[in-house]
């Protein structure tokens, strides 16, 4: 059984900093791009960031392009994004994704086909 399980949500001030977790286990991330996305209420789920499987590579959406840091470690199955500089609209539901294996990467969440359940991120100003 496929599961992606995130962690590290919570409640921070505006200008802080949280790092999330995205443990997975049934799959094998080394094969697979990731992506951390977020969904505000009321708001369409959007691109926040993704790590290539291969060379590991990453891209950023522009909203926290220089805040955030995607990152992962291939031994613990593990994908991280590190946040700092938080503002009260990055206030969302973060989830992780991976994609089918070697596929290319994309910032499309239909690209995805398997995501964990959520992690709930406040920032408050």
């Amino acid at each position: 059984q496929v599961q992606l399980e995130e962690s590290g949500g919570g409640l921070v001030q505006a200008g802080g900093s949280l790092r999330l977790s995205c443990v997975a286990s049934g799959i094998n991330l080394n094969t697979r791009n990731c992506g951390w996305f977020r969904q505000a209420p009321g708001k369409e789920r959007e691109f926040v960031a993704v790590i290539e499987r291969s060379a590991g590579a990453t891209y950023y959406a522009p909203s926290v392009e220089g805040r955030f840091t995607i990152s992962r470690d291939n031994d613990k199955n593990t994908v991280y994004i590190e946040m700092s500089a938080l503002k009260p609209e990055d206030t969302a539901v973060y989830y992780c994704a991976a994609s089918r294996r070697f596929q290319d990467y994309s910032r499309d969440p239909a690209a995805y086909t398997h995501w964990g359940q959520g992690t709930q991120v406040t920032v408050s100003s």
